[in-house]
Order: C-alpha cells, then structure tokens, then sequence
C-alpha cells in the first residue's frame, strides 16, 4: 500500500502545484531529426493513438555500467525484468504486461533482431549496446505495423547513436560486486568536411555472476560510418559480440532456494569416489554479428524515403558433460567391455546452431498540412543449421570423429506490407488507420519438431481517434488486431495453432513543464493464445501452449514531476487482470474444468518509481524502487506454483567534473542495487507430472526459482577527451 500511497500524493500534489502554471510545453509531437527518421515508419508521437514510453541515453547514463538493456528499462510502466546470473550481466529477459520476451517485437533502426525461429530476443549476444543506443521506445499492446514478429505485448524500438558534430573519444570502466568489470571505448572523428562522420565502441565484460559458476566473459564492438547533408543520410553499420556464459539455467527447488540461494547444478556429476564435481567448460558459446547499410533521402518537402539492407550471421554451441547417457541417443552400437555389454557412457556434447538472417525494409512517407503517410514493408530471410557433436566419450561403440548425432535444417521467409495514415479532420480531432498484410513460411525438418511446413498468411487491421482537448490535453481511443505464428519450440510440443489479439487502448496524455501525465485502459482479447506452461524444454527453453481464449486488462498510469531546479519524481503503476477463460487441466487422469485461471508469469500489481535530486550543478543523487505483485508460474492456480511479491530499490548517484583542457570531463557513477538486500526471485518455472506406480494415476507438481542478487555494487568512470 505504500506505493500506491506514493504515487497519489505525488500526482495530487503535481497536479496543485502546476494546474495554474503558464502552459507552454505543447502534447503535439515533435519534429523528428534527420537520424531518427530512420525508424519513423515504427516509431510514433503523441498525436498517434498508441500507448508508449520513450528512454534518452541520457536518462540511464548513470545506471549503464554494464547490466543490460532490460534490467535498464526495468522501471517503465509494466515492465518486469530477470536475470539467470542473479546480477543483471549475462542471460536477461524481460515481461511487459506479463508478455514475455518472445512477444516483444524489436528492432534496431528499424530492421527486426528477435531470433527468427524462437521468437526470443538475446541480449547477452550483443553486451553492452546501450552504451551505442541514442534512445529507445516501447509501445505497450499490439502498437503500430512494424517488421518483425508480430507483437503480443511490446514493440522496443531501439534507435543506435546519431551522428556527432563534434569529434570525441572516451573511456569507461566499472568494476563491481562478483568480481563484474566493464571497460569500453568510444569514439568519434566528428563531421569531417561537414559530411562524414566515422564512430565506433569495443567493450569487454566480466563477472562471475551471484550464482555458482553463473560466469559471463563478453566482447562486442560497434563501428559506424555516416555521410549526411541537408537531403541524404547514409549509415554503413557493423557490430556484434561474442559471449561464454556458463550455463544457470537449471533454477534451485525451494528447498535449496531456502538452504543454498546461490547453488547451481549445471555441470554436475559424481566422480568414481561418489563426490560431486563441476565440469569446466559447461558453456554457451555464441558470436553473432551484424551490418545494416540504412538510406534516408528527403525527396521534397512533402516526401522521403527509407531503405535499409541487413544481414546477420551467429555461430556457437552450448557444451554439456553428460553422465551415464544411453548410446541410443547418439546412435551408438552397443559394446563388449571385459565380457560386460556397455550401452551407456559418460560424454561430453555440443549442440550447435549456425545461422544466417537478411533481407531489407523500406518505407515512404508522404505529409502535407493534415495527412500524414507511410507505405513500408520488408522482406526477411532465415536459414537455420542445427547439428549435435560428441567431443568426448568414455565409450563410443562405432562412432567416427566429428559425427553429428543429429542434423536439422531450417528455413522461414517473412514479408510483409502496410500502409500508414493520420489525418487531422481539424484543430482538435485526427483519424489513424493502419492495414498490414504478412506473410510467413516456415520449414523445418527437426527430430524433435517433425516435417514442418507451414505458410501463414495474416491481415492485421489498425484504428484510432485522436482528439486534442487544449495545448497540454489529448485523449485517444485504438483498435488493433494482431496475428502470430508458433515459433519452433512450439512445434516441438505438439501442432500448434497460430494465434489472434484484438487490442482496445483507451488513452489520456497531459503535458505541462513541470508535470506530465500519462493514462490508459487496455484490454487484450485472445484467440488461442500461445501461453507460457511454466515448464522448460531440455535447454531452458519456455514451453508454451495454446488456450482458447483468455484476456488481459489492466490501467497503467506514469507521470513525470519536475518540482523546481533540484527534484524529479517518475512514479508509475500497472494494475491488470489476466484470465484465462473456461480452462481445463487433466489431472490423476481424469480432464477436469478449472473456469477462469490466472495466465502464468502475469502479476496484477507492477509499480515502478525515481525519485532524482540535483543538490548542486553536476551532481545527480536517485532513489529508483520497483514492486512486483504476487504471479503464478503456471495456468491452474496451483499454490505450489506462486511465484511471491517482492520489491527492490536501487540507489544511483553521479557526478561530473568538467575541464577546458585535453580532458573535457570526467563522469563518476555509483549504482547500489537492491539496497535493503531483499531475498527476491523474480523468475521460475512450474511443471507436473502424472505416475501410475501406484496403480491409478496421480499428478504431481513441482518447481524451481531463480534467486536475484542482495545488495551489491557497480562503481564507474568515464573519461571523455
């Protein structure tokens, strides 16, 4: 109750102070610059009927200090953030409106970065990009037609860093608890004869992780090459990472949650005396690498043009000892060992995944006095390889070197289509409409998936009203309908069934100098959605499965208080319900109707505050709190699959020492987390299973947790010359 006592006297107490003010800051959307027109057919403005939160560079400088993107944007409205490591570095994921991270659609200047096949989006792959990201949007709900995977909770869009006018070159490092260190450097030749610009980054990250072994070892690097004038901006990119993660996906049962918080059991086995030992080398190991090549061209005053170019090529495995496994699996011949048949052995494997993604989107757009219009679209092509190698064996009866155990080839096309239009009817009203025709084709050829081939065909139809109460009121009203494909973990449990959201957003935004104030109503309606079971694949994978139909609902409310020259307050609230409708479990064998459930990983209370002081010129303190109600893990209300509340608050303080020397400054960051050293879990699965030992069946339940880190610490320094 505290939070919600905190964000209604702050609101309160803004709307007072500044009801009477001078109204000079306007709810019509900004002009965008050259560089952000090169995601303007997926971003959008307050005059565009579609829920959304945008994030500066510059509002999570002081906190980037080598975690990830995600548990950056872990205190917008309704986002709920993880980490595998417990510690925000390595394997992150992240929920908005308790959609997980296969449902949000991103993309990175507007070209799609969610993996093709899985739907999921790997930051760990590319450590440390917020340090090359100018700014971020995240549209909450199905949002506007974009590239990509259709979006069933979130749309991010990330934009990388515009083109410096100056020439600059900077260092930064930080150091941390669990033996966490970032280094990086960055650069910029400035506009060279007022046109080219050439900037890039290297960073290295490492840490051990607050879990056993939970160690991530991280390069990446960004180079970008600019030529712009007053009509054309051209963008050549190339960037990338490699990461080795150890391998915490497993969780802990709540025993040892209780006993041991940090124990991981990747990489367990007994050795011949019965004692419990850890391979070495129990790793993710992934590179993946990107170019775009973006082209912005301003026709005329009323038209431009955006075309981008993309391809991205990722190689890796992950490594696992393996004890006493069945030849069977691997293809092995049984063998004769002293007069004893050996069937099983201890080995070591590797299950890769080589693949490559490109293809290219476009958009126009054409506006004149009160029409506003893009026509855009894309074509993506993914070829996947999935192949297993043994590397060691104790035993291996017929087995070749470099003989893969399995092959798996895939292949999935996606091309899609739409057309944009607002109009203004007048001063006051405007009209949105948005027609999206997608197309996907899937092929795979998998053990575990089957012979897929599947060709999807979807029409996905958008509207809204706009209407301009005054200068610092507007309200909206959204209709949006969203078609998905299975992704390939899907197919591997069982013939799923594509998916259908109608989304109705309802919307008030006011906008003040001193005060903004965002509010909307939303209410998603599905048609065999594709929900999270709780349970994991063998890889640490979500399972999921399509329900008939289920719901969510919710209000969801972010304001922005500036109280003089010293003190902002950003507090925000989601409250939801999430339904599943008329749900039915099989347990002890018999088909049993539950009625309405709670969809597994969606809390109903999600509440999010800063509170930022600026005692003197430079020097910038937060407080930064987070609530997250009480979820369940999966889709019967088991009580054996409560996932508890638990809130954190993070203290950031920063300050910068200017110089008019080779140094031009020096930014020094202080980032507590969790400060009141909460036991917290914010993630975890939920699974049953039936034995018929006893001579009936019985359904039994159990789960496992992924404990977050107690107070801990990141300090940093960055130079810039």
């Amino acid at each position: 109750m505290k939070y919600f006592f905190m964000f209604f006297v702050c609101s309160v107490m803004a709307t007072q102070i500044f009801a009477q003010e001078e109204k000079i800051d306007s709810v019509e959307g900004k002009k965008i610059s050259l560089d952000e027109v090169f995601v303007s057919a997926i971003r959008v403005n307050k005059e565009i009927p579609v829920t959304f939160s945008n994030l500066k560079k510059e509002e999570y400088a002081s906190r980037n200090l080598g975690q990830d993107i995600p548990i950056l944007m872990n205190f917008l409205p309704g986002v709920v953030t993880t980490s595998d490591a417990g510690a925000g570095v390595g394997y992150t994921g992240i929920r908005v409106r308790g959609s997980d991270n296969t449902r949000v659609n991103v993309t990175i200047n507007g070209i799609p970065y969610n993996d093709s096949e899985s739907h999921g989006t790997f930051w760990v792959n590319m450590p440390d990009f917020a340090s090359s990201t100018e700014s971020l949007q995240l549209q909450r709900g199905v949002g506007t037609s974009t590239n990509g995977s259709g979006a069933f909770g979130a749309s991010l869009n990330l934009l990388t860093d515009a083109v410096s006018d100056e020439a600059y070159a900077q260092i930064s490092s930080s150091v941390g608890s669990f033996k966490t260190l970032r280094n990086n450097v960055k650069f910029s030749t400035g506009l060279l004869n007022d046109h080219v610009e050439i900037s890039g980054r290297l960073s290295r990250i490492t840490s051990d992780g607050y879990v056993d072994r939970a160690s991530s070892d991280l390069d990446s690097y960004f180079l970008q090459a600019a030529y712009t004038d007053d009509k054309t901006q051209l963008k050549a990119l190339l960037f990338g990472g490699h990461e080795i993660t150890y391998q915490s996906w497993n969780g802990i049962d709540a025993q040892t949650l209780k006993e041991n918080r940090t124990y991981n059991s990747a990489g367990a086995y007994e050795d011949e005396n019965g004692v419990e030992r850890y391979y070495d080398n129990e790793v993710d190991d992934y590179k993946q690498n990107h170019a775009q090549l973006l082209w912005n061209q301003k026709i005329s005053d009323n038209w431009s043009t955006n075309i981008a170019f993309h391809f991205t090529k990722g190689s890796g495995f992950f490594e696992q000892y393996k004890q006493e496994d069945k030849f069977a699996t691997y293809g092995f011949e049984p063998i004769i060992v002293d007069g004893d048949s050996i069937n099983t052995t201890d080995l070591i494997r590797r299950r890769w995944l080589d693949n490559e993604f490109y293809g290219a989107v476009f958009s126009a757009n054409y506006s004149k006095d009160r029409l506003d219009v893009i026509l855009g679209g894309g074509w993506n092509s993914y070829q996947g390889d999935h192949f297993g190698e043994i590397i060691w064996a104790r035993y291996a009866g017929g087995s070749q070197i470099r003989d893969r155990y399995y092959e798996d080839d895939s292949n999935k096309s996606d091309f899609n289509f739409y057309t944009k239009a607002n109009y203004g009817l007048n001063d006051k009203w405007s009209l949105f409409g948005d027609l999206q025709y997608r197309r996907v084709g899937y092929l795979a050829n998998g053990e575990e998936t089957g012979l897929v081939d599947d060709t999807f065909h979807f029409f996905n139809p958008k509207a809204g009203v706009v209407f301009d109460l005054n200068r610092n009121n507007n309200f909206y009203f959204s209709y949006a309908v969203a078609n998905r494909e299975p992704n390939r973990n899907d197919y591997e449990s069982g013939n799923p069934k594509s998916e259908k959201l109608n989304d109705f957003e309802l919307g008030w935004r006011y906008v003040s100098n001193a005060f903004q104030l965002n509010a909307n109503a939303y209410y998603m309606r599905y048609k065999d959605q594709l929900v999270l079971t709780g349970g994991l694949n063998d890889v640490g994978a979500p399972l999921r499965e399509n329900v008939g139909d289920s719901y969510r609902a919710g209000i969801e409310l972010d304001a922005n208080i500036i109280l003089g020259e010293k003190w902002q307050i950003q507090p925000n609230i989601a409250i939801s319900s999430n339904k599943n409708l008329d749900f039915y479990f099989e347990r002890d064998g018999e088909l049993q109707e539950l009625g309405n459930t709670n969809i597994a990983y969606s809390p109903n209370v999600v509440i999010g505050n800063s509170i930022a002081y600026s005692p003197v010129k430079n020097l910038r303190i937060a407080a930064l709190s987070k609530y997250v109600g009480e979820q369940y893990m999966g889709n019967i209300d088991s009580e054996n699959s409560v996932l508890e509340a638990y809130s954190q608050t993070d203290f950031n303080v920063q300050y910068v020492l200017d110089f008019k020397s080779v140094i031009k400054s020096i930014t020094l960051s202080a980032l507590v987390n969790n400060i009141f050293d909460e036991d917290i879990v914010s993630n975890g699965y939920f699974y049953t299973y039936d034995d018929d030992s006893s001579g009936s069946v019985q359904t039994f339940e159990g789960a496992g947790y992924y404990p977050q880190a107690g107070i801990n610490f990141l300090f940093g320094a960055t130079v810039r010359f």
